[in-house]
């Protein structure tokens, strides 16, 4: 089984080869996914930058996400999760970004929303792909397991 570390040397290895810098906007997440990534020594080598934009108010005024579209599809949502990853690349240096948003847990589920639900985001060059899982255990558990697909979804795209 991946551990963190290893998709995060992985995706690092990746990134370097190929010379570009990554971003990070997560929510749910709280920074873990910058935190695993800075976790390798070395990763200012290809790690630019991270955005927590936990409240939608920061999602706005960090990432440029409008309000009306928040209002419209809702935090959790795969327009969203896009939009946060093409917001942290206009707002750093970075040629990659990947984004997280979703309900953890224990509260928080709405209609169609269930605990554990989680939206992705990957912005690579010109292209911005968006995914929506839901993940079953524990607050602790969904947020491990959106930062190792998180990781494993920036590898899947720097090897295409």
């Amino acid at each position: 089984m991946d551990t963190t570390i290893d998709l995060a040397t992985r995706v690092g290895q990746a990134l370097k080869a190929k010379n570009l810098l990554l971003a990070t906007a997560e929510s749910c997440t709280g920074g873990g996914i910058a935190h695993a990534i800075t976790e390798i020594a070395g990763s200012s080598e290809w790690f630019d930058c991270g955005f927590v934009t936990y409240s939608n108010a920061s999602k706005n005024e960090l990432l440029d996400i409008p309000e009306a579209m928040i209002a419209l599809h809702g935090a959790v949502s795969e327009e969203i999760a896009g939009a946060m990853a093409e917001g942290a690349l206009a707002n750093s240096s970075s040629d990659v970004a990947v984004s997280t948003t979703g309900i953890a847990g224990p509260g928080g589920a709405v209609p169609g929303k269930p605990v554990g639900t989680v939206c992705f985001g990957w912005k690579v060059g010109d292209k911005t792909y968006t995914e929506r899982l839901v993940f079953s255990g524990d607050r602790q558990a969904v947020r491990e397991q959106t930062v190792v697909h998180s990781l494993k979804g920036l590898l899947k795209l720097l090897a295409d």
